[in-house]
Parts: C-alpha cells; sequence; structure tokens
C-alpha cells in the first residue's frame, strides 16, 4: 500500500494555500509531522483547514480494525495526534480523537441528548460535533468562543453574553486549563445552565495525577509552563480535587467512569481513553 501524508502548506503573509504530498518510510516521521504543525501553526488555521487533508490522508487509511462512532468510518487505525503524538488517536474523516469518541458514546447510552430537544451551549466546539449537533438540535445548537473560526458567537467564557438559566446542556472540554479564572467561567457555565440541566466539562489528564490543582501566576514563560503544566498554552495543571473546583460552584458533579463500562473490545474497536473519567455535572 502506498504510504505517505497530504500536507496542509501555508504562507500567511501571501495567503497562500497548497498541498504537498510527502512519502512516510516511518510512523514515526508521520508523528513529528503532527506535533510540527500543532506546535506552529495557530490553531485557527489548523481548524479551518486541517479537516481537507486528512479526507485526502483518509483514503490511505481505510480498513476495518477500528470504528469511529461519531462518524461511523472504518479504518486500519487512526492517526496519530497530539504535541507528543499519541498513537491510534485522530480520526482522519472526521477529526475525532479519543475522548470525542468516549463522549459520543457517553451521550448516547447515558443521556437523552439524541432523543429531546435540547438548548445547547457548545464552547470552543470541536468540528467533529458541529454539524451532526446542529442537525439534531437545530436553531437550538449554540456554538460559542473567543478565538475559534468554528464558532457562531464571539465570546469570553469568563463573562457570557446569555441570560441565566438559557441552555439545558452545556459542552466544554479543554478549556479550563487556559483560562486565567477557571472558577469563574464554571461560575459562568452554572449560571447559564437551566435546573436539571447537565453539562460535560472535560479537562487533559497527566500521569501521575497530582493530589491538587498545580498553578502559579508568577509562571509565565512558555517553556515553563509545559514544564509544569504539560502544556505551553496551559496555566494550570489539574489535579484529584477537579471535581470538588466544579461543586464548588453549585454543580453537583458525578465522576463516570463510563469506559469501563464497555468491553475491551469496544474500548479497542473505537480507541477510547481508558483512563478518563466522564464529569458529568448537574444543576438542581
Amino acid at each position: 500500500m502506498l504510504a505517505g501524508l497530504f500536507v496542509l502548506q501555508l504562507n500567511f503573509e501571501l495567503c497562500k494555500i497548497k498541498i504537498i504530498y510527502l512519502p512516510l518510510k516511518k510512523s514515526r516521521l508521520l508523528k513529528q509531522i503532527i506535533s510540527f504543525f500543532l506546535k506552529n501553526v495557530p490553531r485557527k488555521y489548523l481548524q479551518l483547514f486541517s479537516h481537507i487533508v486528512l479526507k485526502v490522508v483518509s483514503i490511505f487509511y481505510r480498513g476495518n480494525k477500528v470504528l469511529c462512532p461519531v462518524c461511523e468510518s472504518k479504518f486500519r487505525k487512526f492517526l496519530p495526534y497530539g504535541r507528543k503524538a499519541r498513537e491510534n488517536a485522530l480520526c482522519p474523516n472526521c477529526l475525532s480523537l479519543e475522548r470525542h469518541r468516549l463522549m459520543w458514546l457517553f451521550l448516547k447510552e447515558k443521556t437523552d441528548f439524541f432523543t429531546l430537544q435540547k438548548k445547547v451551549l457548545h464552547i470552543a466546539p470541536e468540528i467533529c460535533f458541529i454539524d451532526l449537533f446542529e442537525n439534531l438540535h437545530k436553531e437550538n445548537y449554540i456554538t460559542a468562543d473567543l478565538e475559534s473560526p468554528l464558532a457562531k458567537v464571539k465570546m469570553d467564557i469568563h463573562e457570557m453574553p446569555f441570560e441565566d438559566k438559557s441552555f439545558d446542556v452545556v459542552f466544554c472540554n479543554h478549556v479550563m486549563e487556559h483560562v486565567t479564572d477557571d472558577f469563574k467561567s464554571m461560575g459562568e457555565i452554572y449560571r447559564v445552565l437551566r435546573p436539571g440541566g447537565f453539562a460535560i466539562i472535560q479537562i487533559p489528564i497527566f500521569n501521575p495525577v497530582p493530589s491538587i490543582t498545580i498553578e502559579d501566576s508568577k509562571i509565565t514563560d512558555p517553556k515553563e509552563r509545559e514544564k509544569h503544566y504539560g502544556q505551553d498554552d496551559h496555566l494550570r495543571l489539574y489535579g484529584k480535587d477537579y471535581p470538588d473546583r466544579l461543586r464548588s460552584v453549585g454543580f453537583e458533579v458525578t465522576e463516570d467512569d463510563f469506559v469501563n463500562d464497555l468491553s475491551i473490545e469496544e474500548q479497542i474497536k473505537y480507541a477510547l481513553p481508558r483512563d478518563e473519567v466522564i464529569h458529568f455535572c448537574t444543576k438542581k
């Protein structure tokens, strides 16, 4: 089988875009290329163009070893992904990652998200979900972010432009580690959530997980942030106290070990994160 990668090459000054083909002899090279793009290309450009390139790449990954439950595409394996690239992580068709596939299955198995109309706020929306969620909930599905070109509403999560009790569901994944005041941001999500509604607010997990969250406002150098928090644009490294931080703003939090409700065969087939807990937050 032809092994290779079609890579998006961007010239930001001239606003030119072209696709180039790079031969791959080893999977290590693919990991290096993906890590390079994640570290050096602004996230908004990756959000706009990476799915175009990966649609082409997906042709070379066709097979029956893994199945993406989000887009129902099958591949011999998923692409590596991450600044320290993880094997078998990224669906080249819809761009779902391990955590997205887990959340999708959780929503289907343990909530009424797919069966009842909801008013939904999706903060920092993931491209793998946007069209599918919008088809389900129509104009009641609102995407929002400070910078993302995928979002309908531009907003600061510290001061969201929505009335109290506006939404039945709020999704906010891998955001809290980036914000200046996570307690205020969590409180804003609680404020706009209706009683009886739920929020899923996931964070990155770096093992070993510290007992308490590590943060220091004096650490501003990107290299020091990467050293202390796992990534140069993170402002804290969450510990085992994360659910209590969510509870402190009013949420009732269930730490749902849903992945282990699934068989080992299912975990392998969907390439799920076996150590990820769903933080399922509700409001009375």
